[in-house]
């Protein structure tokens, strides 16, 4: 039966015993003699004192407080309680054995086996460590065995941080040395996990702490001394990439600026949209030396076939170049059957900072059609559209009525 529908019955039965303690009210106090001719519900749920006033959902909530009426999952002493009492022998006895038989696995390196040992000791012992905290000790236990029970949950979590290092749980590793060290802050097997939990992950900081404070302890450990040298080398390694790194972005920044300032000194005009198109590599550079602001400046372009509704790419298009030079390779186009697309007959046009249209010549460098700020590079490409001279007038007019619209309907 699942446990609300428990829950109900309980609060169900209550009711009917309070109808029927109501209804003799009038009646005299039954004797001891008479207990067994109470209703069944009397026998399991006794009679509340006379000054307990609580009503019948107060009681209910009480009882699902309970493991055995309990309808939420949460941290409960009691909860772990119970579960010992399904194994014979004190929580000592219990918690020693599940160590044992974690042992028994991790020697077989059935590390997720082990685990759960560990685990099913940890909850017993780590139960009476809270009882004793809030002030519920035993007297029955001696000091020389709350002291046994501490030991054996400090190896257990020191063994459970053993497995999560084997199975690559790091952070349940440092946490579980954390507790053990809780126990005895002098536990050198929690510092040399904890260490290799946070090296694992690159914390280098925490392993280097959780070392130190190991070897301060005994300064020839050799699991700690050889942890040691792991975190020197690692934070070497990660220093150089950082030192890489920075010099990289560095080069890169300062090649930025090389570019900013040769556009400049040329009078080149670009402009950045909000979304600039994907290119992977492709942007201006200075070639052949990228550090040197004497090089040339080279600029990805697209090689527009508007009467195709085609397309090139030209990755690196000189300044000193012309579209000759790229046509003279492009040319014969594989999709042109009607071979309408010759360096002789055709025409090429660039876009202007007003939104119009300026004829260049194929035999002219990249450099002198972007100088004077009358046409502008977007996002870093330069646009060039070429048009077989039969179809050119027709498309300039079509052009030109398509920007005046949007000229007008702005």
């Amino acid at each position: 039966m699942h446990i609300e529908e428990i829950s109900d019955e309980v609060a169900e039965r209550l009711k009917l015993s309070q109808a029927e303690r109501e209804k003799s009210e009038s009646q005299e106090q039954e004797t001891p003699s008479q207990d067994a001719s109470k209703p069944l519900s009397a026998a399991v749920f006794p009679e509340p004192e006379p000054g307990n006033k609580k009503s019948i959902d107060e009681i209910v909530a009480d009882l699902k407080k309970t493991p055995f009426f309990m309808t939420e999952l949460e941290e409960n002493d009691q909860t772990e309680a119970f579960k010992a009492l399904a194994y014979e022998g004190t929580p000592l006895e219990n918690g020693s054995d599940f160590k044992e038989r974690g042992n028994e696995c991790f020697r077989e390196k059935r590390w997720a086996d082990a685990k759960e040992f560990y685990t099913k000791g940890v909850l017993i012992l780590a139960a009476e460590e809270r009882k004793r905290a809030r002030g519920e000790r035993d007297p029955e236990v001696s000091d020389e065995e709350i002291e046994k029970q501490k030991n054996v949950l400090e190896s257990l979590y020191v063994n459970r941080a053993a497995c999560h290092l084997e199975l690559k749980n790091f952070r349940s590793c440092w946490l579980d040395c954390a507790a053990a060290l809780r126990l005895n802050d002098k536990n050198l097997k929690a510092y040399y996990r904890s260490a290799r939990a946070f090296l694992a992950v690159g914390r280098i900081a925490e392993a280097d702490d959780a070392c130190a404070r190991g070897l301060a302890l005994d300064e020839n450990n050799g699991p700690l001394k050889a942890v040691a040298r792991d975190i020197v080398k690692k934070h070497e390694e990660i220093t150089a990439k950082e030192r890489k790194e920075n010099e990289r972005l560095a080069k890169e920044k300062r090649r930025e600026m090389l570019v900013k300032v040769a556009l400049k000194s040329r009078e080149i005009k670009t402009r950045t949209t909000a979304q600039p198109p994907e290119m992977e590599d492709a942007g201006i550079r200075l070639v052949p030396d990228p550090d040197d602001p004497r090089s040339t400046l080279s600029f990805p372009t697209v090689l527009l076939y508007p009467a195709h509704l085609e397309s090139d790419f030209i990755k690196a298009f000189e300044e000193t170049a012309t579209l000759a030079d790229h046509l003279g390779y492009v040319f014969p186009l594989p999709w042109d059957a009607a071979r309408e697309y010759t360096l002789e007959g055709v025409e090429c046009y660039m876009e202007t900072t007003t939104g119009g249209l300026v004829k260049v010549g194929k035999k002219v460098p990249l450099l002198k059609m972007l100088m004077g700020g009358k046409v502008e590079v977007v996002d870093e490409v330069v646009r060039i559209f070429v048009l077989p001279k039969a179809k050119a007038a027709a498309w300039v007019a079509e052009f030109k009525e398509k920007k005046k619209a949007e000229r007008g309907g702005g």
